[in-house]
Parts: structure tokens; sequence; C-alpha cells
């Protein structure tokens, strides 16, 4: 029988350690191994969230929702968010497909793991105007919109964006070293996000009240 290497051993029992913790309402809870950036992973679907102080890969696919990843580069703790619109009355674990509440909320997990306000930093993601015909709604462009306001006013620098145009994409975040990776992808073949952003798109939108880079992959 074939023994586990090391390596192997020590990523199984990283996946096994966090897949045996009590989550948070909102808090991302899928975790796999991404066989190709070999290393644990977890996926963060729309509404939920993701902080941490090791270099799990933080993964999210986006079509006009916003992907928001915070980095103290002092601390050495990032996370991300996934949000569907810019502000709404949603409750329970409705709330973090809110960007108004998926950003409170992000932030303060970050501060309780050591992160603090003065030396975030943030890249952005999505907005992308993925349904043809849907220009109407805006929804991309008013959730790209809320989180570059919500930022200025949260004195927070955007060091990096890709956001808007037509397509969707794919983010990758690791936050104890802050680096993002973005891979655009075709905008003919995204089904499950169209559906997702028609969703998103038929809620009610109610008013909106050193590691800079980003790599391709």
């Amino acid at each position: 029988m074939a023994l586990a290497s090391p390596l192997n051993s020590a990523a199984g029992s990283r996946l096994a350690r966090l897949k045996a913790q009590a989550r948070k309402p909102g808090e991302a809870s899928f975790f796999f191994y991404d066989a190709h950036f070999k290393n644990d992973a977890v996926k963060i679907l729309p509404g939920e969230y993701f902080v941490d102080d090791e270099d799990i890969l933080v993964m999210t696919t986006l079509g006009s929702c916003i992907a928001a990843c915070l980095w103290d580069r002092n601390a050495h703790v990032g996370g991300m968010n996934h949000f569907m619109l810019p502000d709404g009355a949603g409750n329970g674990l409705d709330s973090g497909r809110y960007g108004s509440y998926a950003m409170e909320v992000l932030i303060n997990e970050l501060m309780k793991r050591g992160a603090t306000r003065s030396t975030l930093e943030a890249k952005v993601f999505g907005g992308g105007q993925v349904i043809a015909g849907m220009n109407t709604m805006n929804v991309g462009q008013r959730n790209t919109e809320f989180v570059l306001d919500y930022l200025k006013t949260e004195r927070i620098p955007v060091v990096s964006k890709d956001v808007m145009d037509v397509y969707p994409r794919k983010v990758c975040f690791l936050p104890h070293c802050g680096k993002a990776m973005v891979k655009r992808l075709s905008p003919t073949n995204a089904e499950a996000l169209v559906a997702q952003d028609r969703a998103a798109a038929q809620k009610p939108v109610p008013p909106s009240s050193g590691a800079g880079s980003v790599d391709l992959f």
C-alpha cells in the first residue's frame, strides 16, 4: 500500500481541520484541494465571505456581482466577499447578498483577526454586464460604483481592480500575502452566472445609501 507523502498529509490535515471548524452565518464552507494551483481552497458563493491569515486559495466566480478582496499589509490577514446588489432589506443569511452588509461584515471579521482599518487595502473584481439586453438594469455598474464609493468613504485604498465590461470572471485570492489572480471567462459560456444575475436583476435595487498587482491565469 502506498504511503501518503508528508506534504499531502499536511494538506489533508489542514482541509480536515477547516471542514471540522464551526462556521458563522454567511461564512464560506466549501473546502477542497485545487489540483491546478496545488493548494487547499475554499469556494465563496453569492452572499458569503471568508477571512484567514494563511494562504489558502479563496475563489469565486462573478458576473454582475462584486468580490472585494481586503488585505492588511501589516497583519498579513485578508478576506473576500461576494455580493449581488448594492443595498437592500436582507435579513439573516440573505443579508450577505447586499454590498452594504457584506462590506461591513468583511471589515469587522478582518479586525477580529488583527487587521487595522488604516492599513487595509482593496482589490475589486466583477460588475460585468453578462446578460445581453439587460444594460437598463445597470446591476454591474451599480455594484461597481457602490463598492468604489464605499471604499473611498472608508478611506481604504483600491490598489487594483478589474471591473465592468462584458466578461464573467474567476477570482483567486491568497489572504496571507494579499496576492490576487483573475481570469476573464467567455461571455458566451456562462449559463450559471447568467441565471444568477437574472435572479439578482429581478430584485428591486433601492438607492445606495506590494500586493497591488493582479495576475492573470
